[in-house]
């Protein structure tokens, strides 16, 4: 199995060839998309015979998991015009940071962005980050909590015409459950590695778990029950 890795100073052991291509991808896939630390990553791996440490894995995912994250965004469907946008709260280094989350009303990720602060500029930056998407419509209706930040952020999108006058922003706390469902995936996948450490580790992973996980949802409504797993 080494024949297929070769070492590298800044990455540890790399895989070279087809075959380490191969045992490569399923690595960091499964760390992104389910609720494992490395250690378990690393027991996984070894027990189908690949001798990798969790810091070689840690290594390979804040390497290619930006270049998964590319490959699976051209494969996002289209969503719908009805936004439903919340944020929630994660612990990085013992400081909580923000993190937005937007979903249309079927439950399908628009985007999502880290911030350190949870204000109007926060909320603007959100709103063109999301409207910047190329998997995203025209929003018709955007659904908020009683978060005073957004309508300062949305009246201002407007006003440049970033936004249609016809959009409509929308305070129903309700109808946010889907998002805020959302937000428990995200708490799930996070607990087993105790937090993150670093700002640019937390963005990486929800950045590239929301692609995945979209991507891996649709392959499965397009699949034939047969070729499940």
């Amino acid at each position: 199995m080494t024949s297929v890795l070769r070492y590298s100073r800044s990455l540890g052991l790399v895989p070279q060839g087809i075959q380490g291509i191969k045992w490569l991808v399923p690595v960091v896939f499964k760390y992104l998309r389910y609720a494992l630390s490395y250690r378990d990553v690393e027991e996984l791996m070894q027990e189908r015979g690949l001798p990798v440490d969790y810091t070689t894995i840690f290594r390979w995912v804040q390497r290619y998991a930006p270049a998964l994250d590319q490959r699976c965004r051209p494969r996002l469907k289209a969503t719908n015009d009805s936004y439903r946008v919340d944020e929630t709260y994660i612990k990085i280094k013992k400081r909580w940071y923000y993190l937005y989350r937007a979903v249309d009303s079927m439950g399908a990720t628009l985007d999502f962005m880290l911030s350190a602060t949870r204000d109007a500029e926060a909320a603007e930056r959100f709103f063109r980050q999301v409207l910047q998407a190329f998997h995203t419509r025209t929003p018709r209706v955007i659904t908020v909590d009683q978060n005073a930040a957004y309508p300062p952020a949305f009246e201002l999108l407007q006003q440049e015409g970033t936004l249609p006058e016809i959009c409509r922003l929308r305070k129903c706390k309700y109808l946010n459950n889907v998002v805020a469902q959302d937000h428990c995936v995200v708490k799930w996948r996070v607990n087993p590695g105790l937090g993150f450490g670093t700002f640019s580790t937390a963005q990486l992973r929800s950045s590239s778990s929301a692609s995945l996980g979209r991507v891996h949802q649709c392959w499965r409504a397009a699949s034939p029950p047969s070729c499940r797993p």
